[in-house]
C-alpha cells in the first residue's frame, strides 16, 4: 500500500503522479461508471439475443465485458497525452479513418442493405466511430488557428474535410452517423464565433438535406413513414422496445424477469436501453439518463475553463458529439424520432463502437487536464470568451 501511495504522491514529479493530481477524477470516474452500466444492463438484455442465433446465454455479457477492459486501457493511455500528441493521435485516426471508409464501400460487408463493417486485422471494423471524434478534434484545431491567424482558410478546409467524410456514409449508406457528423461541425462553428445569419443559413441547410435524404434514400423513407404512420411500414422494433420501457413500471420487474425484451431484436445493441427497463424499472433509467447528462455537463463545464483555444473547442466538440449520440439512441428507444441505428456510448454492445468512444473520452481527458502554471477562468461563456480571447 505504502508503495502504491508513493506512485500517486503529490511530493512526487512521476507521470503518472502528475497525471493523478491533473486528471478531472470526476469525470474520469463518471465514464467508468456507465462502463459499469453497460456491463450490468447486457447481462439484463443479451441473453435472449445470444439463444435466439443459437449462441450461449452469456455469450454478449462476456464480450462485452471483455471490450470493456481494452476501452478502459486506451481511455486512461489517451488522457496522459498533451494537446500536441491529441492532435497528431486525431490526425493518423482520421486519415485512416478516411481511407477505411472508402474501401468499406468496395470492400465492406453488406447487412441490411448498407455496407459500414470492413474486416481489419482480422477483426471487423465501423470506420465511421473513429472518424467522428478524429474529424472533432482536427476540425477544432482549424477553426482555432483561425480565430488567431486571420489568413488561415480553415472554414474552407473544415467544409472540405466534412464532405471527403460524409459522401462515403451516405453511399453506405448511413445518414444517421452523417447527421452526427454535421451536427459536431456545426456546434464547433456556433463556438468558433460565426454570425447567427450564417447558423440560421446552416439550419436551413440541414433541413433541406433531410428533405433530399426523405427524397433519395428508401430506407430513410420507409422509416420515417413508419414513424409518421404506423400502419405504413415495419415498426415492430419499436413497438417491442415501448412495450419493455412500460413493462418494467418504476421498479422493474427484477433480474431476467423481463419478458418484452426477449422479442426485441436489438435488444444488447441499439435498444439495450429499453431492455434494461423492463428489469430495473424506469428510476433505474433516470440514473443512467442522469450519469449521461453529467458527463456532458462536466466536460463542458471543464472546457469553459480552458485557456487554450484549441483545447476549449475540441473538448466543446467531443462532449457535444458524445452527448447529441446518447440523445440520438435515448430518443429511438422512446420511439420519439425513427430509428437510427445510434449505439448508447459505453453501454450498448460493440466493440469498434466503445473503443473509439473510449479514445475520443480519453483524449476529452487529456485536453481538460489541469496545468499548474495556469489560472483558471474568465467564468465567460464559452462563445463570448472565444470571441474575447481572439479579438
Amino acid at each position: 500500500m505504502a508503495a502504491i501511495n508513493a506512485w500517486f504522491s503529490r511530493e512526487r514529479k512521476t507521470p503518472i503522479a502528475e497525471w493523478w493530481w491533473t486528471v478531472d477524477r470526476e469525470l474520469m470516474f463518471a465514464l467508468v461508471a456507465l462502463m459499469a452500466f453497460g456491463v450490468l444492463l447486457s447481462f439484463a438484455a443479451s441473453p435472449p439475443v445470444a439463444e435466439r442465433i443459437g449462441l450461449g446465454p452469456w455469450h454478449f455479457t462476456q464480450r462485452h465485458a471483455m471490450f470493456c477492459l481494452p476501452a478502459l486501457a486506451v481511455m486512461v493511455l489517451a488522457s496522459f497525452v498533451n494537446a500536441r500528441w491529441s492532435r497528431i493521435i486525431a490526425l493518423l485516426t482520421l486519415v485512416g479513418g478516411i481511407v477505411l471508409l472508402f474501401l468499406t464501400l468496395r470492400y465492406g460487408v453488406e447487412i441490411k442493405g448498407a455496407r459500414r463493417w470492413i474486416s481489419f486485422l482480422g477483426q471487423s471494423v465501423q470506420p465511421t466511430e473513429f472518424v467522428k471524434p478524429a474529424f472533432a478534434i482536427i476540425a477544432a484545431w482549424l477553426l482555432s488557428e483561425k480565430m488567431k491567424r486571420k489568413d488561415v482558410p480553415s472554414h474552407t478546409l473544415t467544409l472540405g474535410l466534412l464532405v471527403v467524410i460524409v459522401v462515403p456514409l451516405l453511399l453506405q449508406p448511413d445518414v444517421g452517423q452523417t447527421a452526427l457528423v454535421a451536427i459536431t461541425y456545426g456546434a464547433l462553428l456556433f463556438l468558433s464565433g460565426i454570425s447567427w445569419w450564417l447558423i440560421a443559413s446552416l439550419g436551413g441547410a440541414a433541413v433541406v438535406l433531410i428533405g433530399m435524404a426523405y427524397m433519395f434514400f428508401p430506407h430513410v423513407a420507409r422509416r420515417i413513414d413508419a414513424f409518421i404512420n404506423p400502419d405504413t411500414g415495419d415498426n415492430y422494433q419499436a413497438e417491442r422496445a415501448l412495450e419493455s420501457l412500460l413493462e418494467g413500471g418504476w421498479f422493474g420487474k427484477g433480474p431476467g424477469e423481463g419478458i418484452a425484451k426477449r422479442y426485441l431484436p436489438d435488444a444488447h445493441a441499439d435498444f439495450v436501453f429499453a431492455a434494461g427497463a423492463s428489469e430495473f424499472g424506469i428510476l433505474f433509467c433516470l440514473m443512467l439518463v442522469g450519469l449521461i447528462a453529467f458527463i456532458v455537463l462536466r466536460a463542458l463545464f471543464l472546457a469553459q475553463n480552458q485557456q487554450s483555444l484549441f483545447n476549449r473547442l475540441a473538448a466543446s466538440a467531443l462532449a457535444v458529439q458524445f452527448g447529441v449520440q446518447s440523445a440520438i439512441n435515448l430518443t429511438v428507444n422512446l420511439n420519439l424520432i425513427p430509428p437510427k441505428g445510434m449505439t448508447l456510448p459505453f453501454v450498448s454492445y460493440g466493440g469498434t463502437s466503445m473503443a473509439a468512444i473510449a479514445l475520443g473520452m480519453g483524449l476529452l481527458l487529456a485536453l481538460t487536464r489541469k496545468k499548474p502554471e495556469e489560472t483558471f477562468a474568465t467564468g465567460l461563456p464559452i462563445r463570448s470568451a472565444l470571441r474575447k480571447e481572439s479579438a
